[in-house]
């Protein structure tokens, strides 16, 4: 092999001590605060390293990350699972090593890095997600208090944190225990289709520990409703910041969106925004997605996806493509990508299972009869990823034809099946 990369440098980060390996020199190791981190900059440019690759570790990577790309450097995120196979010994040294000799060769693919507003941005979507998380964990405590006083919400209610359910768990903490008074706090349309089951559920046994439980999964669960209500004025600034610049283009407007049925971000003009990014390409137009989730993929992706040379690089990238790995007469699939942003796309592959009305639902429900649910959601969402590379590069906007269009192709297919297994039979197809 000849080498492709000359003047590289590999990096083994860790919590206290980062280790660097240059051709023919000694490794050497510095601490991980910023000064030291500047003096191992200062080191590279001084042996004229062009270019570093280092494995992503956690989040000991980012500072480093941008002190070497900010010092003209080449640097190279590099995905640990293509460093495994050290030959010998495993330890820091030969780690840094081996990237260097794997870096110089070319045996490396370096990893998508989102940089400027979009990295801004990314940062404070995981963390709202992050609180979307805990706050969930909250609503099942609030929930296992209100099981272990025997009040019956969560088997009544659809939601226990909704609208009606927090009325009632406010009522039963400030002491109210009229069951009429606590009906009449819930919805119109709960009272009169539930109204009888609400009377039996609201009969508890409250008890001091029971309720102090309550209390504090409350107080918990507004907490964080608070720290989602702070992320999401982050992201309305960053999103601001991004189109300071930028007017919707002709012909695009604020018209109405696809509503935001689970954790819709306080954003006014979310759709404006992602429109005016995208210059114009709506998303919103492909099955199963909203602006919210668009508004997901857009924080981890960014919006060229141009640096995926195709639709199949992208969907591969993703997670959503088949595996290969085969070693003799054994061919197995083997899971690959990046599976929390392929996840986007399960998750409005699992709203399309349910769809009534869109051909893609219908598709995912025929596969989903034959091969499961799993393999019905992943191959949803690897058609969902690549048209939307295909509207995103090369502009080619989706029209949904429904059920019934749908239906005609199957049709058209069965036939022709039909046609060719009786030429083959030497046999006439005679309609009833």
């Amino acid at each position: 092999m000849e080498k492709m990369h000359h003047h590289a440098a590999g990096i083994d980060i860790g919590s206290r001590k980062v280790f660097v390996g240059l051709e023919n020199s000694p490794v050497r190791w510095f601490e991980t605060f910023t000064s030291d981190l500047e003096s191992l900059k200062d080191y590279l440019l001084e042996h004229k390293v062009s270019t570093v690759a280092m494995e992503a570790t956690g989040v000991y990577w980012y500072v480093l990350y941008d002190i070497l790309l900010d010092a003209g450097l080449d640097v190279w995120l590099v995905d640990g699972r293509q460093t495994r196979q050290l030959p010998g010994r495993k330890t820091d040294v030969k780690d840094c090593q081996w990237i260097q000799q794997l870096h110089s060769y070319g045996l490396l693919n370096r990893c998508y890095v989102s940089d400027g507003l979009v990295k801004e941005l990314r940062s404070y979507q995981r963390l709202r997600e992050d609180h979307l998380r805990s706050a969930a964990m909250h609503v099942q405590h609030m929930q296992k208090a209100l099981i272990g006083m025997n009040i019956r919400l969560p088997e009544v209610l659809s939601q226990v944190h909704g609208v009606s359910g927090m009325a009632l768990i406010r009522a039963i903490l400030e002491g109210e225990r009229d069951t009429e008074k606590l009906i009449a706090l819930c919805h119109s349309k709960i009272r009169e289709n539930k109204g009888e089951e609400l009377r039996k559920a609201l009969k508890g046994h409250y008890t001091p520990q029971g309720l102090f439980a309550l209390n504090q999964a409350l107080k918990a669960y507004q907490f964080y409703q608070e720290q989602i209500f702070e992320c999401d004025r982050k992201i309305d600034a960053t999103l601001q910041k991004i189109n300071r610049d930028k007017s919707l283009p002709p012909g695009t407007g604020s018209g109405k969106r696809k509503p935001i049925r689970h954790n819709k971000p306080d954003i006014n003009g979310l759709g404006d925004h992602l429109l005016k990014i995208f210059d114009g390409r709506d998303a919103t137009k492909l099955p199963g997605f909203t602006d919210y989730n668009w508004l997901q993929l857009y924080a981890e992706v960014g919006s060229d996806l141009s640096k995926w040379p195709s639709e199949k690089h992208f969907t591969s990238w993703l997670g959503l493509s088949p595996g290969q790995n085969s070693s003799g007469k054994k061919n197995k699939s083997k899971s690959k990508g990046k599976p929390a942003v392929g996840q986007i796309f399960k998750q409005m592959a699992q709203g399309l299972l349910n769809s009534k009305y869109i051909g893609w639902g219908a598709f995912a429900r025929r596969l989903r009869g034959r091969k499961g649910p799993a393999v019905a959601i992943k191959a949803t969402a690897r058609k969902l990823a690549a048209q939307y590379w295909r509207l995103i590069v090369k502009g080619n906007e989706f029209v949904e034809r429904g059920m019934e269009a749908y239906q005609t192709i199957l049709i058209q297919q069965k036939k022709k099946r039909l046609e060719k297994l009786a030429l083959e039979l030497d046999m006439k197809l005679v309609p009833a």
